[in-house]
Order: C-alpha cells, then sequence, then structure tokens
C-alpha cells in the first residue's frame, strides 16, 4: 500500500475520474453518487478504505436491507430491493477496484468482492403483455385526453406505439430523434447522440418500421403534433412559431402518464411501466414470419441491440396465450374484440 485515503474524499475523486473519462452518463454518475453517500453515511467519511474489512461491509450490507425506498408515501414504504441492494454494493466495489489502483489498498483488496453471500434479485419472469393488453394499452393512449396539466404528455400515443413496436430501450426511445426515422425505407435507427448514449456497441442498429407504427408516426411528424427536427419526444412542446430558439429537453420520468393510460384501461396504478414494452414485443415478434417462414431467434436479438441469441432465449422470450401469427408485429384492438370475453366492452369504455 502506497498511501491511505480517507473514504468520502476518495469516493468524489472516483466520481470525478469517470466523469472526466467520458464512458458513463450523468444519469450514472448521479445514480453512483447516491449509492456512496449512503455507503458513506454508514461507514463514516473519514474512515481510511485499508480499514474497511468484509465484516464491516456485511453490516453495511445488512443495513441496506432495512432502508426504505426513497419513493411513496407514508411509513408503508417497501425497503431496498436485494437488486438494488447489490446494485449499491457493486458501486462500492468498483470504488475499492480503483483504491487498488492508487496503491491507496493492498492488491487484491475489496472486502465487497471478498463477501462469501451477497443479495441477489429474486429470479422470477419478467412481467409482459399479451397482445390484446398491449393493444388496449395503445387504444387508451390514443384516446386519452388529460384534464391535469401535470399529466398531459402531448406524444404519449406515439411514444408506447414506438416502444411496444420497436423493442427499444426506454433511454433509446426516449431519445430518438426526428432524422433516426425513414419513411422511405421504413426503418428506424437507434445510435448516440447529445442527448443520451447507447448501452453497448451492438445496440446502435436499424429495426424496421412495421405497418402499424409507420401509420401512428407519420400522422405524429406531418399532422403538426409532432415536433419538425431534433428530438421525436421532447419533454416540452415547442412552437413552431417561437421568435426565441428553446431547446427541447428528454424526457426523464413519464410514469404519472403512463399511470393514467393504465388506469383508463383497468390496470392499477403502478401495474404498467416502460420495461414490460421491450419484453412485450419480443414476445411479439418471435411470432411473426419472415418471408413465410418462423422469423430467426438471432433476427430478433440483433432488433433488440443484443450480440446474440441467448437474452432472448433466456430473459425476453415470453410464452403467451395468444399467439398473433403474421408478417409484422401488431397490436390492434380490433383483431381481439370477437376472441377475448369482455375486450368490446373495455374498448368501448375507452372511448367514452
Amino acid at each position: 500500500m502506497k498511501k491511505t485515503a480517507e473514504f468520502a474524499e476518495f469516493a468524489d475523486r472516483h466520481l470525478l475520474l469517470k466523469a472526466r473519462s467520458g464512458r458513463v452518463t450523468e444519469q450514472w454518475l448521479a445514480v453512483s453518487e447516491t449509492h456512496l453517500k449512503t455507503a458513506v453515511e454508514f461507514l463514516g467519511a473519514g474512515t481510511l478504505l485499508h480499514t474497511i474489512d468484509v465484516e464491516r461491509i456485511q453490516e453495511y450490507a445488512l443495513w441496506l436491507a432495512q432502508q426504505p425506498v426513497k419513493r411513496g408515501k407514508g411509513a408503508k414504504r417497501p425497503t431496498l430491493s436485494r437488486a438494488t441492494q447489490r446494485k449499491y454494493l457493486n458501486t462500492l466495489s468498483n470504488l475499492f477496484a480503483r483504491a487498488m489502483a492508487e496503491g491507496c489498498v493492498a492488491p487484491g483488496f475489496n472486502p465487497v468482492a471478498l463477501m462469501m453471500e451477497k443479495p441477489t434479485a429474486n429470479p422470477q419472469e419478467a412481467k409482459w403483455l399479451e397482445p390484446h393488453e398491449a393493444a388496449l394499452i395503445l387504444e387508451s393512449a390514443r384516446t386519452w385526453n388529460p384534464k391535469r396539466e401535470n399529466l398531459a404528455l402531448p406524444c404519449a400515443h406515439p411514444l408506447i406505439g414506438t416502444s411496444l413496436l420497436t423493442g427499444g430501450r426506454e433511454k433509446e426511445i426516449l431519445g430518438l430523434e426526428v432524422e433516426d426515422l425513414s419513411f422511405d425505407r421504413r426503418t428506424v435507427t437507434f445510435r448516440p447522440n447529445e442527448h443520451r448514449r447507447l448501452k453497448t456497441l451492438t445496440s446502435h442498429r436499424t429495426v424496421p418500421i412495421h405497418p402499424q407504427l409507420e401509420g401512428i408516426l407519420r400522422e405524429y411528424v406531418f399532422g403538426g403534433r409532432g415536433p419538425i427536427s431534433g428530438l421525436l419526444f421532447p419533454a416540452t412542446r415547442v412552437p413552431k412559431d417561437a421568435k426565441v430558439r428553446i431547446e427541447p429537453k428528454m424526457i426523464t420520468d413519464w410514469r404519472k402518464s403512463l399511470d393514467a393510460i393504465a388506469q383508463r384501461a383497468g390496470w392499477k396504478e403502478g401495474e404498467i411501466r416502460s420495461k414490460m414494452f421491450r419484453h412485450t414485443y419480443c414476445a411479439a415478434r418471435l411470432q411473426t414470419l419472415d418471408n413465410g417462414a418462423p422469423i430467426s431467434v438471432y433476427t430478433v436479438a440483433k432488433e433488440l441491440g443484443h450480440g446474440g441469441d441467448a437474452m432472448v432465449r433466456r430473459v425476453y422470450g415470453h410464452l403467451g396465450a395468444i399467439r398473433h401469427r403474421s408478417e409484422h408485429v401488431e397490436f390492434r384492438v380490433e383483431d381481439h374484440i370477437k376472441s377475448v370475453k369482455g375486450y368490446a366492452e373495455r374498448v368501448r369504455k375507452l372511448a367514452q
């Protein structure tokens, strides 16, 4: 060990160097800062890194398991999930890796990595939507007319449509620009830009615009509701006749709008989240045809931005009760009115 370092001071340096590297996003830095501030709160700002042993980290892990989540109301807020606890520990482990590199702890000294038992997420199938459920969410978004200004999201319908019908990750969708669309080639391209980076190298990809999505986006882009350039789904709507240039920002949180749309269709608050749309697309895409033959798993994986098909087989490939065979992914309410009991009534209520 070449030198000593106090925990809080080194944590600040660690985050500064991460930011300077240009290899992480602002969101990653913000989350890591929260994780490390929490660790400093428990372990002590002036604690020397080389004095933090495995026993102390185990005590920290037990303490983490008792901490309530930030969001929620009243005293009944749930505690941090095991998956979230693991993320806190991973951030701390990454700090110790830098401490080793800079000689602040002995080589191989990483008390987080040396823990025998670490919290892990409970394995369970991810939530997703059957085709008729996805169609109902889309129809709810199409007919939604919010009365509260703080819930208003003019792009809700095309935003949900793009999420359901491309399988893009949430940040990929929210960071799309008008220039990423090609109606001539019927494609949408996910590429890095000033608003957000992409998760992996294979995330830079071009995927097809299915006919249903083409109709939704054409109406949005050319119908006067969407922007003419820049972000496709801006957080603030910029008037086309604005005399002063207003730079629109990327949407960061649209859960209130999503909750309002889902509740109209019969779901409870918090039951529908944007991550489900990626799983829903994959499940539906696996049922489509490619030149008359079932589409390959590898093709679906590439559309999702994966380097191979392992994630599709292990995580994203769900087998539903309703398998809608078609050349394209589509979620249309009219396809399910006769086959799903009570469906027509739910659709009728959305039109009221």
